[in-house]
C-alpha cells in the first residue's frame, strides 16, 4: 500500500494487452497493480504482467479461498478482495501473502481486526458514504489503515490521499478506453504523482 499513491485496478480483457499494460503502467510510476479475477485470462496475465521489470502484481476480486490459490500460483504477491471472510484470510496466512479485503462499515473493520488485519480497502467508497464515511470509520479505529476504492478518479484522488487515514487509493481510470501505451503512461505519471 506504501509503493505507489494509486493502485491500477485492472480489467484485462485481451491477454495480449497484458504486458503492454504493465509496461506502461512502470514506465509512468506505478509500479503496484492489481489484475482483478473477472475475466477468463486474467491468471495468465498476472503470470504475464509479473515478467515485467518493476511490476508489483496482485490479484484483485479474490472471492474465495480456491480464487487465493489460483491467483498465488499464477504468481500473485498480494491478494485484494471486495469483502472479508474469514476463510480468505485463513487461506492467505497458509500461502504467506499480503490480503487487502474489502470493508464497508464497523462490524467488517472489527472483524478484520479479530484476524489480525489492519489494512482495508474501503469499498465501494462512494457508494458507502464517500470520504466523510471513511473520516467517521477512521476516527473510531486510528491505527487502521485504508485503500479506498469505487468512485475514486484522477479528480478527487487528491482529495482522498490527503486523509491521513488512506495510504493509496485504488482506480481503474488508468486504463479506461481503448488501450493506447502512451495514454496510459501519461496518466500513470499524473496519478504517480497525486500526493506528493
Amino acid at each position: 500500500m506504501t509503493r505507489c499513491p494509486v493502485i491500477p485496478v485492472l480489467v484485462i480483457p485481451d491477454l495480449s494487452l497484458a504486458r503492454p499494460i504493465a509496461q506502461a503502467l512502470v514506465a509512468g510510476g506505478l509500479t503496484t497493480l492489481e489484475v482483478t479475477l473477472r475475466t477468463d485470462c486474467a491468471l495468465e496475465a498476472i503470470r504475464e504482467m509479473s515478467k515485467v521489470e518493476g511490476a508489483h502484481v496482485g490479484a484483485g476480486t479474490v472471492l474465495n479461498g480456491d480464487d487465493l490459490a489460483r491467483a498465488t500460483e499464477a504468481g500473485a504477491q498480494f491478494i485484494v478482495s471486495p469483502g472479508l471472510t474469514a476463510e480468505v484470510a485463513a487461506t492467505a496466512q497458509r500461502h504467506d501473502v499480503p490480503l487487502l479485503p474489502g470493508v464497508a462499515n464497523a462490524g467488517d473493520i472489527m472483524r478484520g481486526l479479530d484476524l489480525g488485519l489492519s489494512r482495508f480497502k474501503f469499498f465501494p467508497a462512494m457508494a458507502n458514504g464517500g470520504l466523510p464515511a471513511l473520516k467517521a470509520l477512521a476516527s473510531v479505529f486510528g491505527k487502521v489503515k485504508f485503500c479506498p476504492t469505487g468512485g475514486i478518479s484522477e479528480d478527487n484522488a487528491a482529495e482522498w490521499l490527503a486523509e491521513p487515514a488512506v495510504t493509496c487509493v485504488g482506480g481503474s481510470w488508468l486504463t479506461s478506453g481503448q488501450f493506447d501505451a502512451g495514454a496510459v503512461e501519461s496518466r500513470a505519471h499524473r496519478a504517480a504523482q497525486i500526493g506528493r
